[in-house]
C-alpha cells in the first residue's frame, strides 16, 4: 500500500473531494472556515501536498453537508470503472 499523496488512487479520491465541494457551490475559504481552519490547509489537501486520514475526510464532508458514505461511494465507483477500463486495455494487448 503505497502512502504517496502522488498515488493515482488518493488522487481520485482527492478529485471526488474537490468536484463535491464544487458541486455544493463551497469554496476553499469557505471551507476552511467550517473547518476551522485556513483556505491554504484545504488547498494543500485538494492538491495533495498534505495527506488527510479517514477522520478529516468525514469532517469535510460534514463541513460540505454532504454524507461521508456518499464521497466513500463515489471514489469507490469511480476507482471501480478505472481498474475496469485498465483491465480492459491489458487484455486488448494480449
Amino acid at each position: 500500500m503505497s502512502r504517496s499523496t502522488h498515488n493515482s488512487h488518493y488522487q481520485l479520491l482527492l478529485a471526488v473531494l474537490k468536484t463535491a465541494r464544487k458541486r455544493v457551490g463551497v469554496s476553499q475559504v469557505e471551507l476552511a472556515e467550517r473547518l476551522g481552519n485556513t483556505q491554504t490547509f484545504v488547498s494543500k489537501c485538494e492538491r495533495g501536498e498534505r495527506r488527510i486520514d479517514a477522520v478529516e475526510l468525514v469532517e469535510f464532508a460534514e463541513a460540505l453537508g454532504v454524507p461521508p458514505q456518499e464521497l466513500l461511494n463515489e471514489y469507490l465507483d469511480q476507482r471501480s470503472r478505472n481498474q475496469f477500463a485498465s483491465s480492459k486495455k491489458t487484455r486488448g494487448r494480449s
